[in-house]
């Protein structure tokens, strides 16, 4: 309970949602960009302040993000972003924005994400 207390007290306040779902917004939005630069058939979801890519259009169901799923180049984005720098959640291509995250945080992911879809491309 003395965690929970602690939590609703310190953290899930009013103005720090306001601040994590703008950084989210922000992530999505650096990442739609590439998708569209290389007119890739990917899409980008927001809820709150998380924010994921998909490798196929927006999933409607369990069993089209199922299908969405390409394991070697999930992989291989993770594994481009951590040899950056950037963690993205190990289980999926996915951003959980903090108070503690900045704008030059998501920048940095989305220079990192142009670089790999460059790169995928070429």
């Amino acid at each position: 309970m003395a965690a929970v207390r602690a939590t609703l007290t310190n953290a899930l306040l009013p103005n720090q949602f306001k601040k994590t779902i703008s950084l989210a917004s922000r992530w999505a939005e650096g990442v739609m960009a590439s998708v569209n630069e290389f007119e890739l058939d990917w899409s980008v979801q927001q809820l709150g302040c998380r924010a994921e890519y998909w490798f196929c259009p927006a999933p409607k169901n369990g069993a089209q993000a199922a299908a969405g799923v390409d394991t070697e180049l999930e992989n291989f984005m993770h594994l481009w972003a951590l040899n950056r720098g950037v963690l993205l959640t190990p289980f999926h291509n996915m951003a959980l924005l903090s108070p503690f995250h900045t704008e030059k945080d998501v920048d940095l992911h989305t220079e990192i994400f142009a670089s790999a879809v460059a790169a995928l491309v070429e």
